[in-house]
């Protein structure tokens, strides 16, 4: 592995945030996420920061303090694969990008993990923009600020000039691609995000190869920001290991992401809830731009490459783009409701698992976490309600458990 980051060698005494994880038996619907399977009156028992039973209510083991939930849903705790914790959904993106203090972007984070963990986000893959998510990383590794686990990216690496240059770490020529893998492994980065088109195809040829080399090198995975058919293509041919939002795509590329098992983190939040004229106005959205969303959202065709693509079977997995305009963090429903409406999912277990069990392989959790199965780490979340039969009761979390630890 690369060498750590400097702040790893720092002794911590104390944390000054912890809680214990207490042992603890839980009564109610149990949706492991393990396929369909559902418990209509289970139980889950919490020990030592793991899952230690999972079960039949007359199954529960004797002599453990409990708490009867009278029905609520009980699952695993889930991911937002796709986000940025230091934009706050509410201000213009390129103003607070450029413009916000560095403390600001640390007050930003730290309000939004509140935020995620009181909607039952247990993991946010923040993917960076700017360099923030290094800090976020470690005041939470730390013991600083609570907050969900983190896998975080460091400055997203763009070509000079390119997709969101004003706020992403930009180069030329394969050996500043490399320089800019470095520093973002030297601060700490889990993985490395590139922005490889807009409107065109970012890169040469030479600097993709170099931006994906020298993040295998140091064995971390990489995430493309790629949107249609051609960067898609491209950027599974030359090994990235994840497509971020996806768009357009032939049958061959569709083909070629199964070959390699690459996932696709969708991220439909931003249309969905921009085509909201109440929210959208409220936020500030121009009408031109609702009007936009609108016929986006409509249009169920332009959405087809995605659909064909998770009916062929390659892993589709929950993201907002936490952050952008009007998407806040803990906002959830919206993506996991249209991700079956426009049926990347073809129903709401399956939604239910691109935001756990899916999410869980795609970071590197598939052992661990993702699922409510004995041994596995005690990451759980207490529903007021069916969201197996409504998403919209995920908007009513009323507990959430990380490592067995009440976050919320």
């Amino acid at each position: 592995m690369p060498e750590p980051a400097a702040w790893k060698y720092q002794k911590i005494t104390k944390p000054m945030f912890d809680a214990p994880a207490v042992e603890s038996l839980f009564f109610g619907r149990v949706i492991t996420c393990v396929g369909d399977e559902v418990i209509e009156d289970g139980y889950v028992h919490l020990k030592d920061g793991k899952i230690a039973a999972v079960g039949k209510r007359a199954d529960a083991p004797k002599g453990v303090d409990a708490t009867d939930t009278h029905g609520k849903t009980l699952m695993p705790g889930m991911m937002n694969s796709h986000a940025h914790l230091s934009w706050d959904g509410i201000h213009e993106l390129s103003q607070q990008s450029m413009f916000d203090a560095p403390e600001i972007r640390a007050y930003k984070a730290a309000g939004n993990m509140i935020k995620s963990l009181r909607a039952g986000i247990t993991l946010v893959r923040d993917l960076g923009v700017h360099n923030a998510n290094l800090f976020t990383k470690q005041a939470v590794a730390q013991g600083i600020f609570p907050g969900p686990r983190l896998l975080v990216s460091g400055e997203s690496i763009i070509q000079t000039g390119g997709h969101t240059y004003w706020v992403c770490r930009e180069a030329s020529g394969a050996d500043e691609m490399r320089r800019a893998v470095r520093d973002q492994v030297k601060g700490g980065a889990d993985l490395i995000k590139i922005m490889a088109c807009h409107d065109t195809l970012e890169f040469t040829d030479e600097e993709l190869h170099a931006v994906i080399d020298e993040a295998h090198r140091n064995r971390l995975p990489v995430t493309a920001h790629a949107t249609y058919d051609a960067c898609i293509a491209r950027v599974a041919e030359f090994g990235v290991d994840c497509i971020e939002h996806g768009g357009s795509m032939t049958d061959k590329t569709i083909q070629l992401l199964l070959d390699k098992k690459l996932p696709i983190v969708t991220t439909f939040s931003a249309l969905v809830i921009q085509a909201n004229p109440d929210i959208a106005r409220a936020f500030g959205i121009p009408e031109w731009k609702i009007e936009e969303r609108q016929n986006a959202v409509a249009d169920k065709s332009r959405f087809d490459g995605l659909i064909r693509a998770a009916k062929a079977g390659v892993p589709i997995v929950f993201g907002t783009d936490a952050g952008s305009p009007a998407v806040e963090h803990d906002r959830i429903v919206p993506e996991l409701g249209f991700m079956v409406e426009v049926g990347v999912c073809p129903d709401n277990l399956d939604a239910l698992r691109a935001i756990t069990a899916r999410a869980a392989v795609l970071n590197g959790f598939g052992d661990t976490l993702g699922t409510l199965e004995a041994g596995k780490l005690a990451d759980m979340i207490v529903v007021d309600g069916k969201p197996d039969q409504d998403l919209t009761a995920l908007e009513k979390v009323e507990m959430t458990f990380i490592d067995g630890k009440r976050m919320h």
